[in-house]
């Protein structure tokens, strides 16, 4: 098994990327509760801990706080802004609001270049984000760095390899963060740069080889990056015992299910079923506006229409999802944690409490990225790596309100010509994710002297690595142009095309 690295979860909004940035230096990590067992971290065997930062004050009442015995654990651990006040709390430090707050950048002077700073300028721009400080150091610990308003912006216990940092070295705006954080991988845990996709793939072949047994699994097949590669991967580890499910839905892209047949039926050999399951989801969606029970209706019917084909085969025992970790983050609050739920996707939240498969998740640890690698290793080809990220609901999704048929195809055909121009004018593989999406309310135009009241289509496209946060695409404003001019003369029923230039966070991608 690779070098692991827990990051206990505070409920910072950049608790992700303190994972993104770890694993980036080939380290596996997980976010974990910021609660959990002091024997549940000693089965995980980490080289280190990470403690993130977080909404709270730790002298208030009732705020989440380590067991303070996982400083006695003998494993080095990395407090990050109000995870270094927990540890100085903890440890018989103070932590008071001074009065003087501190958002932005900061320049950090460093006092001890030991261990974390070494090999760093002695003078750097620093991320900070807190109003309470530390103003007493607990026994042991010595002040590493400083800023013109926070006389502790680093701290450290060099014996006991505790070191607490006020500001976020995780976030681009911080100087030399990623080397600060690689200072702590490999200078203080000692951790070796295994992980790696290769790496993933072979020991989630195992796994799931030695979890399967003589069993078969299931897997519904979109033609998405996700679950092309979970398909494959689980291929890999079980081949015939695997039955793919394409089930079409009514809500998918234009030529969806050709695309799929060719390419998993006919080119990569995967025992594939294509199920028409249109009325049954657009019956079950008639009437529903609220994102939150399309969502859950849509999974809930995949799983009734997987039950039914299990039927048909013998030893069917799991379902392959291609869940990633993103998915989870939103779904939920991260392993418990005190993160927020942000919304709920249709294969974590949305599935049936009484559903008969065992799952099979091999991806639920991986971002976007790592996804897409693993799939390079796999030997899928670009134009299947390539494709933006598709949500689960399908369209249901990018319909804001009642889910019909006439809807549909609206923001289908509209789809379909923002991607046709984004391909010709090379720009598909410049951004992360481009789609239209369809509002609940229609705008006055005017079309050959006649007054129209029709609907209005928003054209979405960001840029991202992850996923987990995004800004909008700064597109030509001639192609914009162009794909709002072929939307309004070709699409039937709309006089309106406006461009979404929200970034995440606030906003999330999908607008449901």
């Amino acid at each position: 098994m690779p070098d692991t690295i827990l990051i206990f979860d505070f409920g910072s909004q950049y608790t992700q990327l303190i994972a993104r940035r770890i694993r980036e230096h080939h380290v596996f990590c997980e976010i974990v509760p910021h609660d959990l067992s002091l024997d549940d971290v000693r089965r995980c065997r980490p080289k280190g801990l990470i403690l993130s930062g977080g909404p709270a004050s730790v002298y208030q009442r009732h705020v989440p706080l380590p067991n303070a015995r996982l400083f006695q654990l003998n494993v080095p651990v990395l407090g990050v802004c109000y995870g270094m006040q927990a540890m100085a709390k903890l440890l018989g430090g103070e932590v008071v609001r001074t009065g003087t707050r501190e958002y932005g950048t900061a320049p950090l002077m460093v006092d001890h270049p030991d261990a974390l700073f070494q090999g760093l300028r002695k003078r750097f721009t620093s991320w900070m984000s807190h109003g309470d400080s530390v103003t007493k150091l607990p026994p042991g610990f010595r002040v590493l760095a400083h800023t013109t308003t926070t006389p502790t912006a680093a701290m450290a216990d060099l014996k006991r390899r505790l070191y607490g940092l006020q500001f976020h070295p995780e976030v681009t705006h911080t100087q030399h963060g990623t080397r600060i954080l690689a200072n702590f991988l490999f200078k203080v845990c000692a951790c070796r740069p295994r992980w790696t996709m290769r790496s993933f793939i072979e020991l989630k072949t195992q796994d799931i080889r030695r979890r399967v047994g003589k069993a078969r699994v299931i897997l519904g097949l979109s033609g998405g990056v996700d679950s092309s590669v979970t398909a494959v991967l689980v291929h890999r580890a079980i081949g015939p015992q695997l039955t793919c499910l394409f089930v079409d839905n009514g809500l998918l892209r234009r030529g969806e299910a050709a695309q799929v047949r060719q390419m998993f039926g006919d080119h990569c050999h995967l025992n594939l079923q294509m199920i028409d399951a249109r009325q049954r989801f657009l019956g079950r969606l008639h009437g529903i506006t609220d994102p939150e029970q399309k969502r859950k209706i849509i999974g809930e019917s995949f799983i009734r229409v997987f039950e039914e084909q299990a039927r048909t085969m013998p030893r069917v025992r799991f379902l392959a999802q291609g869940t990633l970790y993103p998915d989870v983050i939103e779904s939920r609050s991260p392993f418990g944690g005190p993160s927020a739920m942000i919304k709920t996707h249709h294969n974590v939240g949305g599935l049936p409490k009484d559903m008969p498969f065992e799952l099979i998740e091999p991806l639920k640890e991986l971002f976007k990225d790592e996804v897409r690698e693993v799939g390079r290793e796999l030997g899928l080809p670009s134009e299947i790596l390539s494709r933006h990220p598709f949500p689960g609901p399908g369209l249901a999704v990018r319909i804001l309100g009642e889910v019909t048929e006439e809807r549909l195809e609206i923001v289908r055909a509209a789809d379909a010509i923002a991607i046709e121009e984004l391909t010709q004018a090379r720009a598909y593989d410049k951004v992360w994710q481009a789609f239209t999406v369809l509002l609940p309310v229609k705008s006055v135009g005017v079309m050959g002297d006649e007054r129209t009241y029709e609907h209005v289509i928003v054209f979405r496209a960001v840029t991202s690595t992850d996923g987990m946060t995004a800004d909008w695409a700064k597109l030509p404003p001639a192609l914009l142009g162009r794909i709002a001019n072929r939307i309004i003369n070709e699409v039937q029923g709309v006089n309106r095309v406006v461009y979404d230039i929200s970034s995440k966070p606030p906003a999330t991608i999908e607008w449901e």
